[in-house]
């Protein structure tokens, strides 16, 4: 939507809209928009850093820095966001506060389970034109599950130089809210966001109680391209390729490179073995996967198979069928690769609901990334399994 008028229009979920087509700063939609100012992803009304004088609080992602995969997992409603900290010193002190912004909001929600002000938080990405932006929606802090020690973390990070330094994780949840009103924007910008008539009752319930209910969107179509199974730059891809080379002409060592990458993705992964390569019968590995937490917890077993391959080279429905016979009732099924599952293969394990896990190249690089930052810190990693 490139609207004229973009101080008078509704905000819908997915919706985009579109400034000027100059080519510099001034096409930045937002101030137009929301009143707030054009830069980087800390955009604020009143007083900051403090929660108490800020009335409205815009986080603006590119989803395009591989050092800071801002992510949103459109099925559980959750939205990853990192801070403004890239450089070394300290992790509070950042040109536009945005850390010592999120440590204020995240400490208040912590000791307070409600909060007499609190700003809403209104969240856009890179529409991938000038610089138009997409509405992907309106934010509360933490997510279901998820505790004081864990919704806002420092991760290292380690600069080409070698310096390590630190910068906030944040975890949010994208509330299902799909159109913010005009009219409760307005209030927001008088100072009345929890007294205006038109505030979202999810919004309102989190404020008030801590209640989330998050926007679930269940995927169309699960079945992944090949596209969407590999790294989706040369920079994701050199992670990946570092583990492909490493393994390429030994695969049966790879396979215990594969658990501990199973073991990223998936922590509650307990009792693991590597099968023996002349009696495996389709499992690299067997495992179990702990569900629940203390005693009434239970273990699910589960079989991995782990295919070193090279990028362009996809795993086929031998493979896939050959880990599906092989799983026992109550038994799931992991596929860990450094290429991808092709298409028909993937095809019939979607249509056939079979209970395998894939974790393909792509998800690979994302993860070592996040995980580790530098590619010497894989490397270093690598080393040790």
């Amino acid at each position: 939507m490139i609207d004229q008028n973009l101080d008078t229009v509704d905000l819908s979920v997915d919706e985009v809209y579109g400034g000027s087509r100059n080519g510099n700063s001034f096409d930045d939609p937002l101030p137009k928009l929301l009143d707030v100012d054009n830069g980087a992803g800390f955009r604020h009304l009143g007083q900051r850093p403090e929660v108490k004088t800020l009335k409205l609080l815009v986080l603006k992602t590119s989803f395009s820095d591989t050092n800071w995969p801002d992510a949103l997992d459109g099925e559980n409603g959750t939205f990853v966001y990192y801070g403004d900290k890239r450089v070394p010193g300290d992790l509070h002190q950042t040109p536009r506060q945005g850390n010592l912004i999120l440590r204020n909001l995240f400490d208040e929600a912590h000791q307070h389970q409600q909060s007499s002000a609190f700003p809403p938080i209104l969240l856009f990405g890179n529409a991938g034109t000038y610089r138009d932006v997409r509405f992907i929606g309106l934010a509360v802090l933490g997510a279901t599950g998820m505790g004081a020690d864990d919704d806002l973390v420092a991760v290292w990070r380690t600069t080409d130089d070698g310096v390590r330094f630190q910068n906030y994780k944040a975890t949010l949840t994208v509330l299902d809210v799909p159109v913010v009103s005009r009219a409760w924007v307005k209030d927001i910008q008088a100072g009345d966001a929890i007294s205006s008539p038109h505030a979202p009752k999810a919004w309102l319930d989190w404020v008030g109680g801590r209640k989330f209910t998050p926007l679930k969107s269940v995927a169309v179509n699960s079945v992944r391209s090949k596209q969407r199974q590999i790294p989706d730059t040369p920079e994701l891809a050199a992670y990946v390729n570092l583990v492909y080379e490493l393994y390429k002409d030994d695969p049966h060592t790879f396979e215990r490179c594969a658990m501990e990458l199973a073991r990223l993705f998936m922590p509650a992964i307990r009792h693991w073995e590597i099968t023996r390569p002349w009696r495996d019968g389709g499992r690299d590995a067997l495992g179990t996967y702990r569900i629940g937490h203390g005693a009434g917890a239970i273990d699910v077993d589960f079989a991995m198979e782990a295919k070193c391959y090279g990028m362009n080279n996809g795993v086929g429905i031998k493979p896939l069928s050959r880990l599906i016979s092989r799983l026992r009732h109550r038994q799931f099924g992991i596929l860990v690769t450094t290429s991808y599952l092709d298409t028909q293969a993937y095809q019939e394990l979607v249509q056939d609901a079979h209970p395998v896990v894939v974790i393909s190249s792509g998800d690979i690089a994302a993860k070592l990334k996040e995980r580790f930052g530098s590619l010497d810190n894989v490397r270093i990693w690598l080393q040790k399994i």
